[in-house]
């Protein structure tokens, strides 16, 4: 006798559109297998852990992204008109005939923002920028010269230092690390931060700025805040000034006040249109034959006063002796003083 093989019964699950009216879902669903029913449910306690896991996963999700957002990893969008430009002092000149800008704008037209600016929240709703003046600039320019859209916002992290210190630290560091800046734009930031209160001091600017140079690189920077305070307003294209240049331009400012103001008149006639017209105008000067200086005028011996404070000045032989007397004249007005004295000498 031919033994016949068993092969096992299937029974079609039957769906929940097959169910008998007022059933409920999942309830019947049953396979057949060797003659053996198996009844199939789901437990209701199954589904609600699924909707508990599910609701805690997207809330440490929104967590860990609002604490993203909060620490500086979160990049995010914001319309160019939000952003504050002029919320520091920037370090970096502008310059109308910057080869890398021209190149920045066209990368930006080609691949979009690859780079995220930095800036920290105002209390208007808008943001203040600390770093990215360039990418910020090129994107503003594309945006007016296109009116695309894609130019009409800029991608950013936002930051929150804790001091304006910190931001404009962060703002050299970050333009130091991209494109260095040049000994006179450095110098520059220094001298506007000190101005600004943001530190006490040029020479706490200098540190705070600068601390991680070398104690050379620092003293170069010094050495041009003297190019800086006597030809800021003369100098057209500071940046173009070289490192050799600018120590020989300060060694002079600083030997000879009478230089400076021949520097400054120099400049004002030589109206230089082009970096190199301006670096010629100031070779001359400084290679020029030097007339006999004349001492400055001695200043009136009379006391000057103002209110519990009185000034006084008169010539010794070749050097002036100034005095600061009165109730009001303490230790702040002495660091105040010194601290001029320091600029002054520079």
């Amino acid at each position: 006798m031919a033994r016949r093989r068993l092969t096992p019964v299937q029974t079609p699950v039957r769906t929940p559109a097959d169910a008998p009216p007022g059933a409920q879902p999942g309830a019947g669903l049953e396979t057949k297998a060797f003659g053996l029913a198996t009844q199939v449910s789901r437990a209701p306690i199954a589904q609600v852990a699924g909707e508990a896991s599910a609701t805690a996963a997207l809330e440490a999700l929104t967590d860990d992204m609002a604490r993203a957002r909060a620490e500086g990893r979160m990049v995010i969008g914001i319309p160019l008109r939000d952003v504050r430009a002029d919320h520091l002092d920037r370090d970096r000149l502008p310059r109308a005939d910057d080869e890398d800008m021209q190149a920045l704008r066209e990368s930006l037209r080609a691949h979009g923002q690859r780079t995220p600016i930095e800036v920290t929240p105002l209390t208007d709703g808008r943001y203040g920028l600390i770093s990215g003046w360039r990418r910020l600039t090129a994107l503003a320019a594309l945006h007016e010269q296109t009116g695309d859209d894609r130019f009409a916002s800029v991608r950013a992290l936002v930051r929150t230092p804790e001091t304006a210190g910190d931001a404009y630290v962060a703002m050299v560091e970050e333009n130091e690390i991209r494109l260095g800046l040049s000994h006179y734009e450095r110098a520059r930031i220094v001298a506007l931060s000190a101005d600004r209160g943001v530190f006490e001091s040029e020479r706490a600017a200098l540190r705070a700025l600068f601390g991680n140079v070398s104690r050379a690189k620092r003293s170069k920077i010094g050495s041009f805040l003297a190019v800086y305070r006597a030809l800021d307003a003369q100098l057209r294209f500071p940046h173009a000034l070289g490192e050799r240049l600018g120590l020989r331009l300060a060694k002079e400012i600083s030997d000879d006040r009478a230089a400076a103001r021949a520097l400054r008149k120099a400049l004002e006639q030589a109206a230089a249109e082009t970096p190199e017209a301006e670096q010629r105008a100031i070779e001359q000067a400084l290679t020029a034959p030097k007339a006999a200086s004349q001492p400055d005028p001695a200043p009136e011996t009379a006391p000057e006063t103002v209110p519990g404070i009185t000034v006084g000045a008169k010539r010794k032989g070749p050097a002036m002796q100034v005095t600061v007397t009165g109730p009001r004249v303490d230790a702040a007005l002495h660091r105040a003083i010194l601290d001029l004295v320091e600029r002054w000498t520079r």
